[in-house]
């Protein structure tokens, strides 16, 4: 039996609506000849069972197994067949390529005036829509077209078409520096997060500064500028200046709305802008712009004019979600984030054909600190666990780190000290295996491995020491990111005060909202 998730069909079947279903059967139906077709019958059967089951597709004698193989193939591709022909898909991007295709078909016929018609309508559209790598082909095909076909009507066509040419390779080769170190970046960020050291730090400033072209914003499309911001955004987190990368979600988000027909036209890069902007918010504890922010986006989301379909269902439930939950922790009002969780479990389960495993373990970490914070520390070990014995995990090391240790906070907050020694010893070697030792770590694997011989009443003077020594890495420039996943100073000042942490944390936010 093979995994439903590993077998590409059978999560594509499983994944139309009902709608979608409907208007599959009735375009293999156009022609009488095909409802008998074998791949009508694999269809149907896939779509009735609720695991992969290739024993059972045998069983139903549809194909042999030797077919097998080519009828899925078969059918996949019938199936993204009928959905390019769905309405609900037919986004400008899809419409340039069918009249593309539809161009390029007359040409072949020698039909070159009708060709050359569609294809200037198509380049006109592609421009005005910012679809210049589209325009770019539209144009090599005309280009094409006109050595074989004189039209008198424009003299200078040739050197109109070169001239464009120039113009549409230029952009384009800016987009793609742009697009390829914002994507390197954000790759960098995904491996190991934040930098960690001078060394680091020196290292990602001077490929940045390398691979950055020279610009003049003025020049500028809304692709190429929205490359751009996505490149100063990712180089603002690797280096934690939350500042600059408030200043650039907020050009990325204001950006959509100078050109709202965009937002339409990318709701993913509507949607990603806005979440990075209320990441920065979060963690310049800007709560008051974070709260509004992440209203507009609910509202806009929802609205009848917001393009829908899965891949944005899934998106905005992650984005959506996550926030609410960092609005949660701003505050200290851990309780009332707790609704949330079922929310993201049952979010979880629908959308996990869509969602990759790094987005799903952080939710599981804010979901963990969430249980922290309101107490319930064996809640928060088992969503721990989830991430710490995730073997496929590659991404976001430092993700894996801090769950190592909020995980031997827990067990101790818990009173579930009894393997302490242990989880130490392993948490210990992956910290320096992962070459993730630094100083809040270092401080905080050593208290906790003193706890044991530690009478009651020389707790508080202990928790004072730890309390001392890190707080002068708050706001130190790389130390600092120990504390954005984990608020270990609210959470020594709970024990030094005798309140919960939450308390400590909803008194903070009181004194600081802005």
């Amino acid at each position: 039996m093979t995994n439903a998730h590993k077998d590409a069909l059978f999560v594509l079947v499983k994944s139309l609506s009902k709608s979608e279903k409907r208007q599959f059967k009735l375009y293999v139906g156009r022609l009488g000849v095909n409802t008998d077709a074998k791949f009508l019958a694999l269809f149907n059967l896939l779509d009735k069972i609720k695991v992969y089951d290739e024993k059972l597709i045998l069983e139903n004698g549809i194909v042999k197994k030797a077919q097998l193989s080519n009828l899925k193939a078969h059918l996949y591709k019938q199936i993204l067949v009928s959905l390019r022909l769905n309405p609900v898909n037919q986004n400008i991007r899809v419409q340039l390529r069918e009249q593309l295709d539809f161009a390029t078909i007359l040409y072949q016929k020698g039909l070159y005036k009708q060709s050359l018609k569609i294809l200037d309508k198509a380049k006109a559209t592609a421009i005005e829509n910012e679809e210049k790598n589209v325009a770019y082909e539209i144009v090599e095909l005309e280009k094409v077209i006109e050595t074989q076909y004189i039209t008198r009507s424009i003299p200078d066509r040739a050197d109109e078409l070169a001239v464009q040419a120039k113009q549409l390779s230029e952009q384009n080769v800016m987009t793609s520096k742009l697009s390829n170190l914002s994507l390197q970046l954000y790759g960098q960020m995904l491996k190991i997060g934040y930098v960690r050291s001078d060394e680091d730090f020196i290292r990602v400033k001077k490929y940045f500064d390398k691979h950055l072209p020279k610009v003049k914003l003025k020049d500028l499309g809304f692709r190429e500028k929205l490359w751009l911001y996505k490149a100063h955004l990712w180089y603002s987190f690797l280096t934690q200046d939350f500042l600059s990368c408030y200043k650039y979600s907020s050009k990325w988000v204001d950006l959509f709305y100078e050109n709202k027909e965009m937002i339409h036209l990318n709701p993913v890069f509507f949607l990603k802008g806005n979440h990075y902007l209320l990441e920065s918010l979060f963690y310049v504890k800007y709560s008051s712009q974070f709260k509004e922010t992440l209203e507009q986006l609910e509202e806009i989301v929802v609205s009848k004019d917001f393009p829908a379909n899965d891949n944005i269902a899934s998106l905005a439930f992650i984005y959506i979600n996550s926030n609410k939950l960092n609005l949660h922790f701003m505050e200290g009002n851990f309780e009332k984030g707790l609704y949330l969780v079922k929310i993201i479990e049952y979010g979880i389960g629908k959308h996990k054909d869509r969602i990759d495993e790094h987005h799903i373990m952080i939710l599981y970490y804010k979901i963990a600190c969430l249980y922290f914070g309101v107490g319930d520390n064996k809640t928060c070990i088992q969503y721990l666990k989830r991430i710490i014995n995730n073997k496929n995990l590659k991404m976001r090391e430092d993700l894996m780190c801090f769950s190592r240790v909020l995980s031997l906070i827990a067990h101790y907050e818990a009173g579930m000290d009894y393997h302490l020694e242990v989880q130490l010893k392993s948490t210990y070697k992956f910290l320096l295996k992962m070459n993730d030792l630094h100083a809040v770590q270092k401080e905080m694997l050593k208290f906790l491995r003193r706890l044991g011989d530690i009478f009651p009443h020389e707790l508080p003077n202990e928790f004072q020491k730890l309390y001392i020594e890190l707080k002068k890495y708050e706001n130190h420039p790389y130390e600092k990111r120990a504390f954005l996943y984990l608020d270990i100073i609210s959470w020594l000042e709970s024990h030094l005060q005798n309140k919960p942490v939450a308390q400590v944390i909803r008194e903070k936010a009181a004194s600081n909202t802005r």
